[in-house]
């Protein structure tokens, strides 16, 4: 349990108080999971965690959308945003590129996981 709870980040409320693995505000109702317990766990499993575009925690061999039109070198058309890519492996990409994959009709690509939404 954490002694102190951080203010709610939406209202300021100073009252937050925790429900499992939340931290809850009286006021406005928002819940969220508290920044240090995110750190906890992401230091106690030892590896390092990859969100998309909204914030969803991506694993290898999850099927992501890509949320936006990409432009590709060398290529005519490029990616159109709605693409499924399936089967993703992470990375430790060059700049910023953290997800390894195959597209259909398009081959392999890198892809920046702000780009991409958990399908």
């Amino acid at each position: 349990m954490i002694e102190t709870l951080p203010p709610c980040p939406k209202c300021s409320c100073e009252y937050t108080y925790e429900m499992n693995a939340l931290a809850v505000c009286p006021e406005c109702g928002h819940e969220w999971v508290p920044a240090e317990r995110g750190a906890e766990a992401a230091d106690a499993a030892g590896q390092r965690v990859v969100k998309d575009a909204v914030g969803n925690v991506l694993q290898d061999g999850d099927t992501v959308t890509i949320v936006k039109a990409l432009k590709v070198k060398g290529s005519p058309s490029g990616l159109k945003a709605g693409v499924k890519v399936r089967n993703i492996r992470l990375v430790d990409g060059v700049d910023g590129h953290d997800i390894d994959c195959k597209i259909d009709g398009f081959g392999a690509m890198q892809l920046k996981s702000s780009v991409v939404k958990k399908a």
